[in-house]
C-alpha cells in the first residue's frame, strides 16, 4: 500500500501542472506499488550491483552473487564480510562494486545503517543523508529506494537521465533540461513530486 492517496496526488498535479495533466490523462492511474523491503541491507546490496547495467545483465550477475550462499539466498552482512574480494569480483561484480557491498556490510554489522523500523520513521533528507555515508551509494540510489521500495510521495530525482528525457519530451524542450531547472520547474509539483516523476519515466513509453 502506498503512504497517501494517489488519486488526490494526481488530482493535485492535474490542477497545477495543465501540460502534466495531459500526459497522465494518456498514461492511465499511478501505478506505483512498493514491494516488499525485507532489510535496508538486501535493498542496497541489490541495487549496487544492478547499478549502470541493464536489467538482464544486473540479474544474472545478482543471480550469481546469491549462489555464493546456502540455498542461493540474500546473505546476511556477517556471511558477505566472510566472503573474500575475489569471490565477489569472481561472479562478475566490479572491483568498486565488492568494496562498496563490503563497506555496507561492515557499516551494518557496526550498527552504521539505520534499521528498516527507524527508516520508516525519517524524512527523506535524513535517509538520504545515512545511506550515503556507505561507499557507492549515491543520492540516485537512496532516492530509487525512497521512490519504488518506500513509496514516499515527495522524491525528485532530477538527476535522472530518464527524468530529464521525458521531461524534454513532455515540454516539447529543444535540449535536455540540466537537473538545476527541473528541480525548479518541479516546485509546482510539491508535495507529490514522485507521481510527476514516475510519469516523466513513463512519457518515454509513448
Amino acid at each position: 500500500m502506498l503512504p497517501f492517496d494517489a488519486v488526490l496526488a494526481v488530482n493535485y498535479l492535474s490542477a497545477q501542472d495543465p501540460v502534466l495533466a495531459t500526459l497522465m490523462h494518456q498514461i492511465g492511474p499511478y501505478s506505483v506499488l512498493p514491494k516488499p523491503l525485507p532489510s535496508v541491507f538486501e535493498a542496497l546490496t541489490e541495487s549496487i550491483i544492478y547499478q549502470q547495467l541493464s536489467g538482464k545483465a544486473a540479474e544474472t550477475i545478482y543471480r550469481r552473487f546469491r549462489s555464493l550462499f546456502s540455498e542461493h539466498r540474500h546473505p546476511t552482512p556477517e556471511e558477505v564480510l566472510k566472503t573474500p574480494h575475489d569471490a565477489l569480483r569472481g561472479v562478475g561484480i566490479s572491483h568498486a562494486k565488492a568494496r562498496a557491498i563490503h563497506d555496507l556490510a561492515s557499516k551494518t554489522v557496526n550498527q552504521e545503517i539505520p534499521t528498516l523500523a527507524k527508516i520508516r520513521n525519517m524524512s527523506d533528507e535524513a535517509i538520504v543523508e545515512a545511506l550515503t555515508k556507505v561507499r557507492g551509494i549515491g543520492p540516485w540510489t537512496v532516492e530509487m529506494m525512497l521512490l519504488f521500495d518506500l513509496g514516499r510521495p515527495d522524491v525528485l530525482p532530477a538527476t535522472d537521465l530518464g527524468v530529464q528525457k521525458g521531461f524534454q519530451k513532455t515540454y516539447s524542450l529543444s535540449d535536455l533540461p540540466k537537473p538545476a531547472e527541473v528541480r525548479t520547474f518541479a516546485e509546482r509539483w510539491r508535495p507529490y513530486r514522485s507521481v510527476a516523476s514516475w510519469y516523466m519515466y513513463r512519457a518515454l513509453e509513448r
